[in-house]
């Protein structure tokens, strides 16, 4: 296999990925929530519990900006700490209740822009993303997936 041009069809598909993620999350009504604590929100909600610096990293900020980020999110009610019972100097970071229910709207309406997207793909199109996506994530993003 030419790993070269594999490399650049994964470039390309991962900028395509970010496209479309975009699409479906522009024009959110996100209140008074910036686009960066949007990003720490979604992380959040998808991983919670977190740590400052898993949110750190994935988000390619610093820990000084991550932290005064969520100090505004906390101010917010969007989001909450928690000492880990195993280590008392950890800290774990969660949605509020408040929070979890704006971004269970907030799913809701890329879920609803989601659908409309592949409205048109056919049953064995959609098992067969289904599919890429299962080994795309196994082989590829993450290969603890695999495991679970």
């Amino acid at each position: 296999m030419d790993q070269e041009a594999f490399f650049r069809k994964l470039v390309d598909f991962t900028a395509a990925v970010h496209q479309v993620k975009h699409e479906l999350t522009k024009d959110l009504p996100l209140g008074s929530v910036t686009p960066v604590q949007y990003g720490i929100l979604e992380y959040i909600a998808v991983h919670q519990p977190v740590t400052l610096s898993e949110i750190s990293d994935c988000q390619h900020m610093s820990m000084p900006n991550t932290s005064r980020e969520l100090k505004k999110l906390t101010e917010k009610n969007l989001c909450e700490k928690s000492i880990a019972a195993e280590d008392q100097r950890k800290q774990y970071i969660r949605l509020s209740p408040e929070g979890q229910r704006m971004m269970d709207d907030i799913f809701r309406r890329i879920h609803s822009r989601f659908e409309e997207r592949i409205r048109t793909v056919p049953e064995e199109g959609l098992k067969a993303i289904d599919r890429a996506m299962d080994v795309l994530r196994a082989q590829l993003f993450d290969t603890s997936y695999a495991k679970k």
